[in-house]
């Protein structure tokens, strides 16, 4: 694996940074959090600049999770990881857009179904693509970063897609789950830095006491990991177990990142005045989506040693 981007990768990762730096950010983020609101000119801007479109046109899976996972640094509030990654692994990549994912075996609110257009819904072996319109998935209040809503109760009209199309639904999932944590990890270690930069105790900025760097370094350490294994598994075509293997991961990593970023912060990281929220909130919805680590690693277990395995 090469750990280095090409050149047409390097321009492709300057031009999605430099459109999120006009169109997101944790202010952004923050505005739209007040009205449980959605960026729909952030992802109409991702659409007409062709970013939306890389894993299908003529980039791969590979340059569409450096999408998925710089949106997340960004605090992007839009469904960038369904509609770059997931819906053209199963070979949808013209669905209406906001597309939002849901699993039939999981109770609870949705990410941004209260916007989607189109719900993406796995129940069991069989993926559904089910048309959503305005009031079809009432919201819900959430404080965890992400405008939430009910699946709807009525019956509505789904299109079953290929055989085994929920079995392709979960893998993408996983990678598009794993890519979205190592950005929004990023994100709140980058905030959670620069805070001990300005933040001075016995005459010094915190973040020069080598305890703190040791905790600092633990978790960009982890979040590396998080990164490769999941882009690993992207340009792969998300194999079971590896897919299984980098939302394992990214799971722990999240919980690990959400409590050092918090505690090095002090309590001014859970206020609506500091930016760490923006971050921080999202990793306690990301890492208990589809079943949370323990979910993950029992699929790697399946995906490795059978189902038998699993259950032991």
């Amino acid at each position: 694996m090469d750990f280095e981007p090409d050149a047409e990768q390097t321009e492709i990762q300057q031009a999605i940074d430099a459109l999120l730096e006009r169109h997101a950010g944790p202010a952004r983020a923050i505005q739209l959090a007040a009205h449980a609101g959605y960026d729909q000119p952030l992802e109409d801007a991702l659409h007409e600049a062709g970013f939306l479109g890389l894993a299908t046109a003529g980039a791969g899976p590979l340059e569409a999770g450096l999408l998925v996972e710089s949106a997340a640094r960004a605090g992007a509030v839009a469904s960038v990881a369904a509609a770059a990654l997931v819906a053209p692994g199963l070979e949808w990549a013209s669905l209406p857009r906001p597309i939002a994912l849901a699993d039939a075996s999981e109770a609870g609110p949705v990410r941004f179904a209260a916007h989607a257009r189109t719900l993406l819904l796995r129940d069991g072996d069989q993926a559904l693509a089910m048309r959503l319109a305005e009031g079809d998935a009432a919201p819900v209040r959430s404080e965890y970063g992400y405008p939430m809503g009910a699946l709807p109760t009525r019956s509505l009209d789904g299109e079953p897609l290929a055989a085994g199309s929920g079995a392709t639904l979960l893998r993408w999932w996983r990678v598009a789950l794993a890519l979205e944590i190592a950005g929004t990890c990023d994100g709140a270690l980058a905030i959670t830095t620069a805070y001990l930069k300005d933040r001075r105790q016995f005459g010094r900025a915190i973040g020069s006491f080598q305890a703190v760097q040791h905790r600092l370094a633990e978790c960009a350490i982890a979040i590396e990991g998080v990164r490769w294994l999941a882009r690993e598994a992207a340009y792969h075509g998300a194999p079971d177990e590896a897919a299984a293997v980098s939302a394992a991961e990214a799971a722990r990593v999240a919980q690990l990142v959400f409590a050092e970023t918090h505690q090095l912060s002090g309590a001014i990281g859970y206020t609506r005045e500091h930016d760490l929220h923006v971050f921080s909130m999202r990793l306690q919805t990301l890492r208990l989506e589809l079943g949370g680590v323990g979910a993950h690693r029992r699929a790697v277990a399946t995906s490795r040693f059978g189902a038998g395995a699993a259950r032991g």
